[in-house]
């Protein structure tokens, strides 16, 4: 019988492997997120963002009074659904006016560059251009992480959850981390959509290429951890379970 109660000493044993340390490990994975805030004053700078043409961009471009010049016309079917490139050297070629520099420009600055280009072989040249490929990103833990389109040229946070279908039962909605591009920096923000200014900081603006990381919570963590030593328990049970059961009925 003292036997007995030493195997299933051993199995209890085996089954509290996953202690709090073991966990709190799993959970910061070596990453230190800043201190969550609500306010977003500190971003209020972005009210004037406007995005810059990139090489490898696609662009449209519409010729209101010289539809056939315009990447939107009928005769460029193909050219209407991915616009032209931009190439890496940040020039896109157009009829007419052949190659123009537009990297770097933003999209009411390289429609007036092109308009001007234009008018030295037309009188009424009227240019609209849109980037086509604007899009932010979403990582971690929602529905549908990936790329979302931003139709408006920017969208507000809780509108991008929205777009990746919501956030999962393990996400942790008190450490959701924004990282932005800006000026040759990164600028990152770790918001709070549980406090008092959670309309307010929902309603933070991300614009094309910002990237939204929804962190896991603990119970995710536990989970996962759980999982890691089921099979350990498994294994250690079936295996002492045959000589507890012969121990019992030799009693």
């Amino acid at each position: 019988m003292k036997k007995s109660i030493l195997y299933l000493s051993v199995a209890l044993a085996l089954g509290g492997c996953t202690t709090k340390k073991d966990l709190i490990l799993f959970n910061e994975t070596n990453i230190t997120l800043p201190k969550a805030k609500n306010s977003v004053t500190d971003l209020s700078h972005e009210a004037r963002y406007e995005y810059r043409i990139v090489p490898h961009d696609r662009i449209s471009i519409t010729m209101y009074n010289h539809p056939e010049l315009g990447t939107t016309s009928v005769q460029s079917q193909k050219q209407d659904l991915n616009g032209v490139l931009v190439n890496s050297k940040g020039y896109v070629r157009l009829p007419l006016i052949k190659s123009i520099h537009v990297a770097g420009l933003t999209q009411t600055e390289a429609q007036k560059k092109i308009e001007k280009a234009y008018g030295a072989y037309l009188e009424d040249a009227e240019v609209s251009l849109e980037v086509l490929n604007k899009r932010a990103y979403i990582l971690g833990e929602v529905k549908n992480p990936g790329p979302i389109r931003l139709f408006n040229e920017k969208a507000s946070l809780l509108q991008v959850i929205a777009e990746a279908g919501d956030l999962t039962t393990s996400a942790n909605r008190k450490a959701i981390v924004v990282m932005k591009h800006r000026k040759n920096k990164v600028l990152t923000k770790t918001v709070d959509l549980t406090g008092p200014d959670a309309i307010r900081t929902a309603s933070m603006m991300i614009y094309p290429n910002d990237i939204v990381y929804v962190t896991p919570n603990n119970i995710k963590g536990f989970n996962v951890g759980i999982q890691d030593i089921l099979p350990s328990l498994q294994l250690a049970g079936s295996v002492l379970q045959p000589a507890v059961s012969a121990k019992f009925l030799l009693q």
